[in-house]
């Protein structure tokens, strides 16, 4: 078995965890990335797609912007669709901020090519990925790699490899307190070359279930449909899907789409979650390893990478000042917006899907998009919320 000593190890090669050692090279900072999958697989996992002003500037910072900055779609607003009405959440008039569409199959692969070109040390298609020692240290960061055993003796480990990951649980359970809910539904994601029905965003709320019209470019669209959890794909052929879509918008926007054969098919059960705290000792949970929202807030992408900024500052002024404050209270800095980015998926997800099925229910939904708009002030808090202007 090889040692390696390495300042910090990183357990996961998703946007967070190749954002993290990026910034950490950036300040000359030595780590080594972990990953279970191979590169195809981690790059071609289709998943969000909007970004917020903090995370485009954080790319910006981390020099892996230069083709968001080309390609990027910016969206000043969106637009909630119940029935035939339809509200427009105008972004710049509201709150001065706007999203920007930029896949995160496109985020991993700029990264991606970063690393290459800058020798990052990445080892995909790792087994036995496993973390020791953790609480007292040295920490070490243990798998298999390329046949051999590979042992990295780190200084921290950040574990950003995801819900099914080994970082959580390496936390003992005496520890970790976990809140949960799962919903009983699950979003059929379709991905097609077919141009975007709406220049932004559109939420639909319907009798038969929510509807998202969402895109990657302007010739790439991407709709999802809510289904029940245990709905099984093979169910859903194309055209099924398609006329499902229509069916679940208002005619001006259902007799303008223009369908595809679909290039990707999926079903994204939906869940909030959150493991406190999100550090034990030398462990430093990041992502999905430590908080997950159902993707209606477009909050996922965006709180992992705010995540690994606020733990690369952390790191840097360990490694350059010996100053260990701000790793101390990572945890605690983290919650704060991770709690409040739950709260707002939580009540946009109550607020534009089919959940419980009863009349008092569908009243309140009625009742709550009605103060939506008819509220400058709701609208506002939307807007913020949504932008991440308040830091969500």
């Amino acid at each position: 078995m090889s040692e390696t000593r390495m300042q910090v190890g990183i357990v996961g090669a998703g946007p967070a965890g190749l954002m993290l050692a990026r910034l950490l090279g950036q300040a000359g900072i030595a780590c080594v990335v972990v990953e279970r999958q191979s590169c195809a697989h981690v790059a071609g996992r289709i998943r969000a797609g909007v970004l917020e002003r903090g995370s485009v500037a954080l790319l910006e910072r981390a020099a892996v912007a230069d083709r968001l900055v080309n390609e990027g779609l910016i969206h000043e607003g969106v637009e909630l669709v119940v029935g035939d009405a339809r509200l427009r959440i105008d972004f710049q008039a509201l709150c001065g901020g706007s999203v920007t569409v930029y896949g995160q199959t496109e985020i991993t692969r700029d990264l991606n090519a970063t690393h290459a070109a800058a020798g990052t040390l990445v080892l995909y298609e790792c087994s036995a990925v496993a973390v020791h020692d953790v609480r007292d240290g040295p920490a070490r960061l243990r798998c298999r790699h390329g046949g051999a055993v590979r042992e990295f003796v780190c200084d921290y480990i950040a574990g950003c490899d995801g819900y099914h990951g080994v970082s959580r649980t390496s936390i003992p359970a005496t520890v970790r307190r976990e809140f949960e809910r799962v919903y009983p539904i699950g979003w059929l994601g379709v991905l097609a070359d077919t141009p975007p029905v709406a220049p932004e965003l559109v939420y639909a709320r319907h009798a038969r279930g929510f509807a998202l019209c969402s895109m990657r470019s302007s010739v790439r669209s991407r709709y999802y449909v809510q289904v029940p959890a245990d709905e099984p794909l093979e169910a859903w052929s194309d055209q099924r899907f398609w006329d499902e879509l229509r069916a679940r918008l208002p005619a001006a926007l259902a007799d303008v789409i223009v369908t595809g054969p679909a290039i990707e098919k999926s079903i994204a059960p939906l869940r909030s979650f959150v493991s406190e705290p999100m550090q034990y000792g030398r462990l430093f949970l990041a992502g999905d390893a430590a908080h997950i929202v159902p993707p209606t807030g477009a909050k996922g992408l965006n709180l992992a990478l705010a995540d690994v900024a606020v733990l690369a500052e952390a790191l840097i002024a360990q490694f350059r000042d010996g100053d260990d404050t701000l790793l101390e209270s990572y945890s605690m800095r983290c919650l704060d917006r991770v709690w409040r980015a739950e709260r707002f998926s939580w009540w946009f997800t109550g607020l534009t899907h089919a959940l419980d099925g009863d009349a008092f229910a569908e009243r309140l939904q009625q009742a709550e998009f009605d103060h939506l708009a008819n509220s400058h002030a709701a609208q506002q808090t939307f807007a913020e919320s949504y932008c991440g202007a308040l830091a969500v």
